[in-house]
């Protein structure tokens, strides 16, 4: 049922699920959210610009979990986000995507350990990583791992990769901007990076608490829109942060490394289409920083046979695309173009 919030009695923590063409799954994520062991809570619901209004309304209204619903036009899952939090109520923040679901005891787990370090900001858990034609559980730390302490370097290095169904102090995400609309993709990572910036500690452990679904798709094209946005937020970074020697190190580093991967991904997706002269030029470009044998084996063979790398390049991503574990790690490939989620 679709309910305005209770104003006498005011949550521990707030749920926050963006919705963007999510009715296919969003009845799992909100009986996960009726089955918590903590109950303590609110839960909004925002429906980005969503094509399946109706039948997602429909949904909504016939659960059993009382909801603020919210409706805007299409504007991206940081904006989404932002809308619940600028009505939020709870002293927590909890990001639940759509389509993704919590074990029963995923907030008293996440709340228990805010509660009990008050140092601490926010608090990703484990996850496992489940898919339709998933055969085999895979875990989200063993394919993005998380080591040693979460820092500004270790989240730019991609050593210490946040799981998107973070729980956090509602102050720790206001104090820090909020997310920033302008991104619609790696909207999280730049969150996350202004926490650590801002004073706010990050940690995490190795329960797996989330049910993290993993979609198919253009691996070529889901990466250059990630990496086009990953850029962006390493850009963004080295203009807004005062950084340290070290970290200016590492950004640049990582901001150079993101550029040739770029390219890269530029290239493979021209492939696709059978650009084989825009690919070369692409593949060039990435090579002036990879200096990768293979990738310069294959800029030769552009150059004298292209057709038959655009032959043998497309039955390998046809290929790949059929084994959801290949190349699962590092920031999240996106979901939606409008809503998704390192």
């Amino acid at each position: 049922m679709i309910v305005l919030p209770n104003t006498e009695k005011t949550p521990a923590v707030t749920v926050v699920i963006p919705a963007y063409n999510a009715s296919r799954y969003i009845a799992q994520a909100l009986d996960s959210v009726k089955a918590q062991t903590f109950t303590d809570y609110e839960v909004i619901v925002v429906n980005d610009g969503s094509d399946d209004r109706e039948e997602l309304e429909r949904i909504l209204d016939a659960h059993p979990l009382p909801l603020i619903y919210l409706s805007q036009e299409n504007r991206g899952v940081s904006a989404a986000r932002n809308a619940a939090i600028k009505i939020a109520r709870g002293e927590f923040y909890a990001q639940l995507d759509s389509d993704d679901q919590w074990t029963p005891d995923y907030l008293a787990v996440q709340l228990g350990i805010l509660n009990d370090n008050p140092d601490v900001a926010l608090v990703y858990p484990n996850a496992t990583i489940i898919a339709d034609d998933l055969a085999d559980e895979m875990e989200f730390m063993q394919k993005s791992p998380s080591e040693g302490e979460v820092t500004f370097e270790a989240l730019v290095e991609q050593k210490c990769i946040v799981m998107t169904s973070v729980t956090a102090r509602m102050k720790a995400i206001k104090d820090a901007g909020a997310f920033d609309e302008n991104l619609r993709s790696c909207e999280d990572f730049d969150l996350w990076l202004r926490i650590v910036k801002n004073g706010g500690r990050i940690v995490y452990h190795r329960r797996r608490l989330v049910l993290y679904r993993r979609h198919e798709g253009s691996l070529s094209s889901d990466r250059v829109w990630m990496t086009r946005h990953l850029l962006a937020v390493f850009e963004k970074s080295a203009n807004t942060f005062n950084l340290t020697p070290a970290e200016t190190e590492t950004l640049n580093k990582q901001l150079t490394s993101t550029r040739a991967m770029l390219r890269l991904f530029e290239g493979k997706r021209a492939l696709t289409t059978g650009g084989a002269s825009t690919a070369l030029v692409h593949f060039q470009e990435a090579n002036e920083h990879l200096r990768s044998p293979k990738l310069s084996l294959v800029i030769v063979l552009l150059r004298h046979v292209p057709r038959l790398v655009i032959w043998v390049f497309t039955g390998r991503e046809r290929f790949l695309a059929r084994h959801p574990s290949h190349q699962l790690a590092g920031i999240d490939q996106p979901r939606e173009t409008s809503c998704d989620s390192m």
